[in-house]
């Protein structure tokens, strides 16, 4: 059983960054797919991006694409997203995910694990 616990999240002001970081804890984090997803109120989960085991692969939502950053280091089992250029539309809330899976990962169902969730506002 893989826990996942989101931190780094909170208000800012559109063109600001933050970087969100998720510590795992109970598995080998090294061994999972790794991915971000967010929720804003009325709207379903989106994928944001993912990276596998070895960082030798990315990948992101077109929405996030040269604003956003993921990255893992697993030798502190803590995956993270660099994000700038904050719009408002980035606002919901922002969950990081395991998938004991080689590759893919760009859907929620992919997933095994999921953390609780940290709430991203960005305001214009």
């Amino acid at each position: 059983q893989v826990q996942l616990v989101e931190s780094g999240g909170g208000l800012v002001q559109a063109g600001d960054s933050l970087r969100l970081s998720c510590a795992a804890s109970g598995g080998t984090f090294s061994s999972y797919l790794m991915g971000w997803f967010r929720q804003a109120p009325g709207k379903e989960r989106e994928f944001v991006a993912r990276i596998n085991w070895s960082s030798s692969s990315r990948y992101y939502a077109d929405s996030v694409k040269g604003r956003f950053t993921i990255s893992r280091d697993n030798t502190k089992n803590t995956l993270y997203l660099q994000m700038n250029s904050l719009k408002p539309e980035d606002t919901a809330v922002y969950y990081c995910a395991a998938a004991f899976k080689l590759n893919g990962g760009r859907s929620s169902g992919e997933y095994d694990y999921w953390g609780q969730g940290t709430q991203v506002t960005v305001s214009s």
